[in-house]
């Protein structure tokens, strides 16, 4: 009974070796794609053009939203490429994981070119899916930063601390930090 619930994980698992690659690839493709448009946002806010993510956008359409719904908007804008970032070293370890085993069968019976085409696979896989999460890491980090600025920049707008057309690269003013005890 045991081998045949052995055998039957060992095909279930070979099954999705190639669901996985190829979700690997997409995650590959999609990081640079973030990164492009990320680029072009940089630009953009450097430039200070008003560009499309900023949520100042969305108070211009409609100034009555208030700063939590602010936040749940920001948090969207920034779901796919946070997805990403922890998916991508899942999938990777999940993909060097499944070719270790026929690599291991093959090892045990001395056929060094599967072994070899089995590790490259498996660390290929990793690599490239720790490259997505990365490039993704660095723009869900930076995207973070630049809304909470936002969210900020908003907030003194509607207290009357800064001028409403003040530009978006205006810098807001240090907010103190409590020292940790």
């Amino acid at each position: 009974m045991i081998p045949s619930i052995e055998v039957a994980l060992y095909g279930v698992s070979q099954f999705f070796l190639t669901p996985v690659l190829v979700a690997i690839a997409a995650l590959f493709l999609y990081a640079f794609s973030a990164l492009g448009a990320f680029v072009v946002q940089a630009l953009q806010r450097r430039a200070g053009h008003a560009a499309g993510f900023e949520l100042r956008q969305v108070v211009r359409a409609d100034p009555r939203i208030g700063s939590g719904e602010l936040e749940v908007i920001a948090a969207q804008r920034l779901e796919c490429v946070r997805i990403a970032t922890r998916v991508a070293p899942l999938l990777g370890l999940v993909a060097t994981m499944i070719p270790m085993g026929p690599a291991l069968g093959a090892l045990g019976d001395g056929d060094l070119a599967s072994v070899s085409g089995g590790l490259g696979v498996a660390f290929s896989a990793v690599i490239l899916a720790l490259i997505a999460s990365a490039i993704t890491y660095a723009v869900a980090q930076v995207r973070r930063r630049w809304y909470a600025a936002d969210l900020l920049r908003i907030e003194r707008e509607r207290a009357g601390d800064m001028p409403a057309g003040q530009s978006s690269q205006a810098r807001p003013h240090a907010i103190p930090v409590e020292s940790a005890r």
